[in-house]
């Protein structure tokens, strides 16, 4: 394999050679398909951004390199990096920012990121006002009807999906491409809101600093409502009634697989009822997924053991673990904080002005932020379905080996295989050997100037990480506050949480929305990678509960079993005891 690369692997220009793997980890944490970069990617998500980056004021269209199917999410070694490049960019035209400050707040503090090199084109005036007036919006917005307004129409296209299993090859895929519009318009206001959503905690850190106590700063942000959680609260319900339901809980006593079969011969009423109650959590909430952004991924609905798996854990979690009340408690506390300040900077209304703006903004947006994603998830899980129903179709009838094979090819290829299939089933199958081969590897952290072979890439099993001792401090970043003791649970796949038990400290290598049901029953949560407004931080944060992020290779430092004490305040992880 030496000097080889992955087919769909991108090429680098001159005007941005920098890539990185920086706040992208824990939204695509896996190689990426062909056919979900084809259509999710340059066709929707490329487009969203590059429109929401010109409408903010960032760049113009002639700024972005191949405008009409932009590669602004590109690949390397089939992992996705972040824009580098066009995030300084948007630092150095940005008033009172600067590439460096844009580097903290999207990049882990620990990160190994190339010095900003700056170029004659990156400081512009009529960007630097255009950019004025969005950071004035953002911090005087008191609402986001541009979201709300995108949630409602990914509700209606769920709502109306058509019986797709009575659809020809050809309206499958005409289904599938007419979501590519919808998703661009949905992302395009996430990424607006997304790239504003580090003002106002920007501003509020700030203030603390000034009053001599920066951890208040996290503290302002729990409790949060965000739609990423809402699947959670959904679960804890459908828990707690299996809990209660002598029927439901002797189907689950029996294990989760086959848990559904024995539900619906069931008799008892409790279980016919329970059983409806979750296939409309399925059609509210089926689209999430761990990498959630790839069409290939088992959504829920895809996969109901993944969902039922987590329900099972919240059927034998603690009462007091309800996700409900912990986030009311982490409101209060987060409330009289706010009244403590407001106390404190009585007599600077200056000041006490921009804490208002900034704890409305900081609220608003980081609450936006997961909505305009969850907006997008559902709409990529449209193109999902549908193509999921062709790969099953065409596996059964031979074009293919099996149905994931589907995803190896670009678009242009599916569109000529249904008409020609001849030969597709070879090319995808060589192709799914080499992408299943791009998991054993360990993607580089920054791409900077040349694209790697694949052998640069270390294989996963080659890392080493040193083993922590008694006594040992982790530091990472602080992404919820608050103080919590437990065994470590090392868990590596949010669709097999084998071995976590209620009250015990999550160790993840990232989190995405798929993970937050494991947020529910855990202690504490611990983080490989993660920044400011992470998944991780926001939803710890609207639970109540302590997070750590950005801890490096906690998942292969920590061992399973160990008592750790997290302190989502200031960051760290310390090992009380290890296992015997």
């Amino acid at each position: 394999m030496s000097g080889a690369a992955w087919f769909g692997d991108s090429t680098l220009t001159d005007r941005y050679p920098a890539w990185t793997r920086g706040n992208a980890a824990d939204v695509f944490p896996d190689p990426f398909t062909p056919l979900a970069q084809a259509m999710v990617l340059r066709q929707g998500m490329g487009r969203g951004l590059r429109d929401a980056y010109i409408g903010l004021g960032v760049v113009d269209w002639d700024e972005i390199d191949d405008p009409d199917l932009p590669d602004l999410f590109k690949m390397f070694g089939g992992y996705l990096y972040n824009p580098l490049t066009l995030t300084r960019v948007l630092g150095a035209r940005m008033p009172g920012a600067s590439p460096e400050m844009i580097d903290k707040a999207f990049f882990d503090e620990g990160a190994d990121v190339p010095p900003y090199e700056a170029q004659p084109w990156h400081e512009s005036e009529r960007h630097a006002a255009k950019l004025g007036a969005t950071m004035a919006w953002t911090m005087s917005a008191d609402a986001l009807p541009a979201l709300d307004a995108d949630r409602e129409l990914a509700r209606a296209v769920r709502r109306n999906r058509p019986d797709l299993s009575s659809l020809t090859d050809a309206a499958l895929l005409a289904r599938a491409h007419s979501m590519v519009p919808v998703l661009q318009q949905t992302f395009e206001n996430a990424m607006i809101v997304s790239s504003m959503a580090s003002l106002g905690p920007g501003a509020l850190s700030a203030i603390c600093d000034a009053l001599g106590d920066s951890s208040m700063s996290i503290q302002l942000l729990a409790g949060v409502e965000v739609d990423s959680a809402e699947p959670s609260k959904a679960m804890w319900h459908l828990g707690r009634a299996a809990a209660a339901s002598t029927a439901v809980a002797t189907a689950f006593d029996a294990g989760v697989d086959g848990v559904l079969d024995r539900l619906a011969s069931s008799a008892s009423p409790e279980a016919t009822a329970w059983l409806a109650d979750f296939h409309a959590f399925l059609e509210a909430y089926g689209a999430r997924a761990q990498n959630e952004y790839d069409v290939i991924s088992l959504a829920w609905e895809l996969q109901p053991r993944i969902a039922l798996a987590a329900i099972d854990l919240m059927r034998r979690s603690h009462a007091d673990q309800d996700p409900v009340a912990r986030g009311a408690a982490a409101t209060a506390t987060r409330d009289h904080l706010v009244a403590t300040i407001r106390q404190q900077l009585a007599a600077d209304p200056a000041t006490l002005g921009t804490f208002e703006a900034a704890l409305r903004s900081a609220q608003l947006f980081l609450a936006g932020r997961e909505r305009a994603k969850t907006n997008a998830v559902i709409v990529i899980h449209e193109i999902r379905m549908a193509l999921w129903t062709l790969a099953q179709r065409w596996a059964e009838q031979g074009v293919l080996d099996q149905p994931e094979h589907l995803f190896m090819l670009t678009d242009v290829e599916v569109a000529r295989a249904r008409l020609e299939p001849e030969g597709v089933a070879a090319l995808a199958r060589g192709r799914w050997i080499t992408y299943r081969s791009l998991f054993d590897r360990e993607p580089l952290f920054v791409v900077n100037g040349r694209v790697p072979s694949l052998d640069e890439m270390p294989l996963r099993n080659a890392v080493v990480a040193a083993s922590v001792v008694r006594g040992d401090v982790l530091k990472g970043g602080a992404g919820s506050g608050g103080v919590a003791t437990g065994r470590a649970r090392v868990i590596l796949d949010a669709a097999d949480p084998v071995g976590l038990e209620p009250g015990e400290v999550l160790i993840a290598p990232q989190t995405d929305p798929s993970w937050v049901p494991l947020f529910i029953p855990a202690e504490a949560v611990i983080v490989n990678v993660g920044a400011m407004g992470s998944h991780a931080m926001i939803v710890s944060r609207e639970l109540g509960i302590p997070c750590v992020v950005a801890v490096p290779n906690a998942t292969r430092r920590i061992p399973d079993g160990a008592l750790v004490q997290v302190d989502g305040t200031t960051g760290t992880v310390t090992v009380l005891e290890l296992p015997a």
